[in-house]
């Protein structure tokens, strides 16, 4: 049997809806981390569906780190001015901008990536491949895997978010996709550090 106290812990821990929540912990047998797993799931399903709608509002912020001396500017979009103005929408561009000042990104996403580029990292690990001594199609899975973990370190969508290493940065937006319930999307950043 679900509690109400159960159904509102989770609701507080993850902003979304009362009847989103108690279908998690139906679904989980009670189990709060049964229950944040399927509603993360949830959220890029929900997400994907919301894929091709427009964006028409959203807002800029910005995150300085204490020193003064890195910071960063972020165009985090949506739907609606309705959610664009929602203190919780603030906070999600605020600590995606705060992300963005800790991990220097150079890519959005893997779209961002251009084809010069990849032909450059591939040169990057050619030679370490090459002299594993290991079977061909060892070698491909080597680098296909030292290609994904050296794009997933530069690009923003797939790093692991600072605040919890366990979602990385699409899905702490497929989150706000799910509790928003509309598109959301990073249109653009852009980090500052003083002397670079």
């Amino acid at each position: 049997m679900i509690t109400t106290e159960q159904i509102k812990e989770l609701r507080d821990k993850t902003g979304i809806s009362v009847v989103q929540c108690k279908k998690a912990l139906e679904e989980s047998g009670g189990d709060m981390d049964k229950a944040l797993l399927v509603l993360r799931k949830k959220s890029s399903d929900i997400s994907a569906k919301k894929g091709d709608r427009e964006l028409g509002a959203g807002i800029v912020e910005s995150y300085i780190h204490s020193n003064k001396m890195v910071g960063a500017l972020i165009e985090l979009s949506c739907e609606t001015d309705f959610v664009a103005r929602n203190e919780e929408f603030v906070a999600l561009a605020r600590d995606i901008a705060m992300h963005i000042t800790a991990t220097n990104p150079e890519y959005t996403d893997e779209a961002n990536i251009s084809d010069e580029v990849r032909a450059k990292a591939t040169e990057l690990f050619k030679k370490e491949v090459e002299e594993s001594g290991k079977p061909a199609d060892i070698k491909i899975k080597m680098m296909e895997g030292k290609l994904i973990a050296y794009f997933a370190e530069r690009t923003l969508l797939l790093q692991p978010f600072v605040k919890n290493p366990d979602i990385t940065i699409k899905q702490l937006i497929d989150g706000g996709v799910q509790k928003f319930g509309e598109k959301v999307a990073i249109s653009r950043f852009a980090r500052f550090s003083v002397g670079k």
